[in-house]
């Protein structure tokens, strides 16, 4: 028997830094069976794709949980719990890790002013041994977990220096020559430093995600579900199955996906596939659940349900998307693969210089000074401000950012936006303004205000978006829309109605010949119209053609500055849709987009931003549907436009409030300035405690200078975080023409 391969979606905890990904990969590819892991750090997820009749799920949990990860459970509602937890406990923490500093800050004070002390010394191994079996235990469990899987990270280098500050200030109590109230509080410092900034890091990334939730939720929960007799029955959806007939009225969402077997009716689609205009539906339609019913009543042949259905498949493609999301190495952790080994190599050297080397050099080697040498390079080498440099340039951008109405939802994502080099653009709601619009009105022989008169009129009582668009054309214009008799809709096909004694047809061309009405004059006109990617509304007056009306979906204000900025950048810019391709086009033309990609089903967004990334193309993906859910989560950067779907918000990494696309230019230049401001914190982290691990290792540099490096070096980087601005992001006229204030 042949199996066809599997897909095991897994969340996991503990994974402590981007170089925890390698380690995940390594554990799964070594077990019989896997084809292919995907890791994402970003939102601790793992996509496993294996032969089930080789291997078995719990089989790759087992091997996760085999080298320290934690495999949580797979309902979404716990696992947001979970987080939620970890978020009060890190901040539970951090009030410790103040207390412990200000205790051994006291202590220290005492000592420079009165001299050191045995009781003072032997108070501040207290409070270290507390910090390291109560508050800090988890960072050494961490880097025991860390060295465990052959990493060497943040934690590894902490919980190093902590130890060897317990180390120095043990032997103190007993050797001269070691100050044990220095050792011991330099590991209160490494403890307390350690555990804010974790605490800021579990502040930045933690959100309570509700996207499939939120996704799952646009269906009701009930259904009118027919029976043979003819009557109706309120079920659970849950309870649906292919078959099943239900009954849909106006302003009800579709319970499920179908065909329509009974009755017409408009149907809006637009949180699902992003496009503004009403889709009519007639027998023999497909619908898709979750959308709104908005004026007929439908009856509906059930085709799909559960795991098959439009909706759950997006759920599930965009859980997929976040595990198969680009890995990004994190710059803290990229400067730790080499800063970690420096500063063992330093401690070591220490070490030999003054056993091996005094052995050599004067006859006998001097074991205290190098054990002191060894423990102060290690307590010298934990930068105490690299766990803030991160967190605190993101905090510093999400400030920046709120006041030109832009959400950060993911910090590092933020600052990578400001490298990517391709940007693709959904176009309804994103560049376009996502709400029909009359755009054009062609008459034969009539005038045209006339004709816009007696149309709007006509489409006056009608709640079908484009008959709004209409009227809301003709009262633009500052024509009078005069009332309507005998008003008939025919839900997907068009209105009739009497407007001052003339009777109104509104439509399309097939509506307007099964009444009777000759075309042909008007097809010409048509087709210029839709070539320009408008909706036509045909129109015959008295049983005559009249004229054709163009809909179009608008172009945003900003839509074209945007794109020019953004090629300015060098930045490859497309649009990405699924209209045909000649509305598509003539939207990229008004835009100044040169590279379109039309006629794109929901499903194969995620795939085309994913194949951009295989070209190694740094990707943002701007949208605002639930269609553009899984696209957003796959690109590097997902960007959101505020006024769009729950979903595509949540799966988005930046959200753009305002719906101003200008926005998307000031997002990326705070992401430049971002990012900067990061490697600025990082290397003023490094610079002191760099310098002093490299003087540690005479064996003359006292513990205290430790604690004195890591006060300073978090205070440089707390003032550089929160003090004065980001840069000048200059300034952009807003939709309505209001100047963006700095």
């Amino acid at each position: 028997m042949t199996w066809s391969p599997q897909r095991l979606h897994l969340k996991l905890g503990g994974m402590h830094c981007s170089l925890c990904v390698e380690s995940v990969r390594k554990a799964v590819l070594r077990l019989p069976g896997v084809r292919s892991v995907h890791v994402s750090i970003a939102h601790e997820e793992a996509l496993v794709e294996y032969e089930p009749d080789r291997l078995s799920a719990e089989a790759i949990s087992r091997a996760l949980e085999d080298i320290g990860f934690r495999v949580r459970p797979p309902d979404e509602a716990i696992r947001v719990q979970e987080e939620e937890t970890e978020l009060r406990r890190a901040r539970g923490l951090a009030w410790w890790a103040g207390a412990l500093l200000g205790l051994a800050s006291a202590m220290m004070l005492a000592s420079a002013l009165w001299g050191p002390s045995q009781p003072r010394a032997l108070a501040m191994g207290g409070l270290a041994v507390f910090a390291a079996v109560g508050p800090g235990r988890w960072v050494l469990r961490n880097a025991w977990q860390a060295v465990r899987r052959g990493i060497l990270n943040q934690d590894v280098l902490a919980a190093a220096s902590a130890l060897a500050g317990v180390a120095g200030g043990t032997v103190g109590l007993v050797l001269p020559g070691f100050p044990p109230g220095e050792f011991f509080g330099a590991a209160v410092f490494v403890f307390a430093f350690h555990i804010i900034g974790g605490y800021l890091s579990v502040a930045v990334h933690v959100r309570a995600s509700q996207s499939v939730r939120r996704l799952l939720s646009l269906a009701p929960s009930t259904a009118w579900r027919l029976l043979p007799d003819g009557s109706e029955e309120e079920v659970p959806v849950s309870n649906l199955r292919p078959g099943d007939r239900v009954r849909v009225r106006p302003g009800e969402r579709v319970p499920a996906d179908g065909v329509v077997v009974q009755g017409a009716s408009a149907v809006d689609e637009s949180l699902l596939t992003g496009e503004p205009m009403p889709v009519d539906k007639s027998v023999g339609d497909e619908v898709v659940g979750g959308s709104l019913n908005q004026l007929g009543s439908l009856v509906v042949e059930v085709t799909r349900v559960g795991p098959d259905s439009f909706l759950q498949a997006v759920a599930r493609h965009v859980a997929e998307a976040r595990a198969l999301k680009p890995g990004v190495l994190r710059l803290v952790d990229w400067v730790l693969l080499w800063f970690v080994p420096v500063v063992f190599a330093a401690g070591a050297a220490g070490f030999l210089a003054w056993t091996l080397g005094g052995m050599l050099v004067v006859g006998r080697p001097d074991w205290a000074r190098g054990a002191f040498a060894a423990l102060s390079a290690l307590v010298m080498g934990y930068p105490c401000a690299l766990g803030m440099a991160t967190p605190l340039a993101i905090v510093r951008a999400s400030g920046e950012a709120a006041r030109r109405g832009i959400l950060m939802r993911s910090g590092e994502a933020f600052q990578l936006l400001g490298r990517v080099d391709t940007f693709v653009l959904d176009k309804t709601g994103t560049v376009t303004e996502g709400r029909p619009r009359l755009a054009a009105c062609r008459t034969l022989g009539m005038a045209e205000e006339e004709l816009l008169r007696l149309a709007a009129g006509a489409e006056s009582p009608s709640e079908h978006p484009l008959a709004r668009a209409v009227v809301e054309g003709a009262a633009t214009r500052g024509i009078g829309v005069p009332g309507a008799e005998d008003f008939a809709a025919h839900p997907g096909r068009g209105i009739e109605a009497r407007v001052d004694g003339r009777w109104v047809l509104a439509g399309s061309a097939r509506f307007l010949r099964e009444r009777g009405v000759d075309t042909a004059p008007l097809a010409s006109v048509a087709r210029e119209l839709q070539g320009r990617g408008q909706t036509t509304v045909l129109v015959a007056v008295d049983g005559r053609p009249a004229g054709v009306l163009g809909i179009e979906d608008p172009l945003k204000r900003d839509a074209a500055e945007t794109v020019r900025e953004l090629r300015g950048r060098d930045c490859r810019v497309v649009l990405l849709t699924g209209d045909d391709r000649r509305t598509a086009q003539a939207v990229a033309q008004e835009a100044c987009i040169e590279e379109v990609l039309s006629e794109v089903l929901p499903g194969q967004k995620a795939e085309v931003v994913r194949a951009l990334q295989a070209q190694g193309r740094r990707v943002a993906m701007v949208g605002d549907g639930i269609n553009d859910a899984p696209a957003l989560m796959q690109a590097d950067v997902g960007v959101a436009m505020g006024a769009g779907a729950d979903i595509a918000v949540d799966s988005a990494d930046v959200v753009l409030v305002s719906g101003r696309l200008g926005a998307l230019v000031d997002a990326v230049e705070l992401a430049r300035r971002s990012y900067g401001l990061t490697v600025g914190n990082v290397a003023v982290a490094l610079a002191f405690n760099g310098v002093g691990v490299v003087a540690a290792t005479s064996g003359l540099v006292r513990p205290v200078w430790a604690m004195l490096a890591m006060a300073v070096s978090v205070g440089l980087v707390l003032a550089r975080s929160l003090v004065g601005r980001l840069g000048r992001v200059r300034e952009r006229q807003l939709a309505g023409g209001a100047p963006l204030q700095e």
